[in-house]
């Protein structure tokens, strides 16, 4: 049997493969058109799409792209701009403005190719007037506190934006808009990978309005004035500058957890996917997780062992007290660790495909049954790290950070558990 932590490591390596731009995007390009080809782009892949786009690409090519800083890479035509992720800054307001102007005063026969993957909405803040930076700021650091799923939090994004919800696409009329997208949402709607910029949905100001109320998100004045203002609105999908758009989502969260499935077989181990489209607490998803391979280990059901179970999606952190450090990922492997203590030969896993979970330098962290046990030998309470949102910490004092660095795309978090 490998060794679980190199197992999940190399089931991290084949998942983030499966959706590396280099493989995924040459097959969904389409014809070269009789005048310009610009490129556009955000998200923490897109500097990746954009090298694979360079290297794929049959003719002429202009463009910009933005990235999350230390998400670069070197391109020959197109520009790669670096800004701040999850919490925005003057440097993705100015490449919103930069992606703007690349698309301004096109004619039909230019094609504007939109390389959009997860992180791109914090990358592209463009308030509208009225608005302000630090009002977008506040919006972001509200909804990141509020434990609301990623596809309700776009939905206001994109009410309190200039670029999001279909906007950026809208602009660059007349010429055709072919998105590929690395989608990161559960349910790989792509409306809601990073908010839309070039995709637009059905979403209204009362959807807005109802995310806001259900929960409690306290918004700058200015912002709630602007909800419920006209001014507010998106372009709808049936927009007649929509018409000779395209959308291709390229890499997903269920084409890379089948990669890990094929992984894991070859170390010859029986692998099932739970879903890949999971949402809700990460500590309560941890529970539940848990729970299943406590079944598996006790009583051999609904699986039998050895099996690894596999999951993906996006779970949340409701902040109920400051003061942690730890992303959704670890704070899932707690909580699991918490469940499965003392069950002997049950290993867990989780990262985040894009390297990066919440705002610290891992992508996820190690777990077993011997976790809970060796923090409270090294004077630490579990319960309370969990309790405070530190998880972070209680893996760093185990030496069990998952660090990998930058991947070049994100296709969401991947849960490995491995019941022996």
């Amino acid at each position: 049997m490998t060794y679980p932590k190199t197992l999940f490591t190399s089931l991290f390596s084949a998942a983030v493969a499966a959706a590396d731009p280099e493989r995924t995007l040459r097959d969904h390009l389409p014809p070269c058109p009789k005048g310009r080809t610009i490129v556009i782009g955000a998200g923490k892949g897109s500097a990746q799409m954009a090298r694979a786009l360079e290297r794929a690409w049959d003719g002429p090519l202009e463009g910009v792209v933005v990235t999350r800083y230390g998400y670069g890479c070197e391109c020959e035509r197109i520009e790669i701009i670096e800004a701040a992720h999850p919490v925005p800054d003057e440097a993705g307001l100015k490449a919103g403005q930069r992606l703007l102007g690349a698309v301004t005063g096109l004619t039909a026969d230019d094609l504007v190719i939109a390389l959009v993957s997860g992180g791109g909405s914090a990358l592209l803040p463009a308030p509208p007037a009225g608005l302000t930076l630090a009002d977008e700021i506040a919006v972001n650091e509200a909804l990141l506190a509020s434990g609301a799923p990623i596809s309700a939090m776009n939905t206001v994004r994109k009410h309190v934006s200039s670029i999001k919800g279909g906007r950026l696409a809208a602009a660059a009329h007349p010429a055709r808009v072919v998105s590929l997208i690395v989608s990161d949402i559960p349910g790989d709607n792509p409306a809601h990978v990073a908010s839309g910029p070039t995709v637009p949905d059905g979403a209204m100001r009362a959807d807005a309005l109802s995310v806001v109320e259900t929960y409690g998100l306290r918004l700058p004045d200015a912002v709630m004035a602007h909800i419920r203002s006209p001014a507010a609105d998106a372009p709808l999908p049936d927009d007649p500058r929509f018409a000779r758009n395209e959308v291709r989502v390229i890499a997903s969260a269920g084409i890379s957890l089948e990669a890990a499935v094929s992984e894991a077989r070859r170390h010859g181990i029986e692998a099932v996917i739970l879903s890949d489209a999971i949402e809700g607490e990460a500590r309560e998803v941890g529970k539940v997780h848990a729970a299943i391979a406590r079944e598996i280990a006790l009583r051999d059901r609904p699986f039998a062992r050895p099996v690894l179970l596999l999951s993906g999606g996006e779970t949340t952190v409701t902040i109920s007290q400051r003061g942690g450090r730890g992303g959704r990922n670890t704070e899932f492997l707690l909580s699991l660790a918490l469940g499965i203590e003392g069950l002997a030969g049950v290993h867990a896993f989780a990262a985040d495909t894009d390297g990066i979970d919440g705002s610290e330098a891992n992508a996820g962290a190690f777990a077993d049954w011997t976790t809970a046990t060796r923090l409270r030998g090294l004077g630490h309470d579990p319960r309370a790290l969990l309790a405070r949102h530190d998880a972070w910490g209680a893996f760093d004092a185990l030496g069990d950070l998952f660090a990998p660095g930058p991947t070049g795309t994100n296709v969401n978090d991947l849960r490995a558990v491995l019941v022996l």
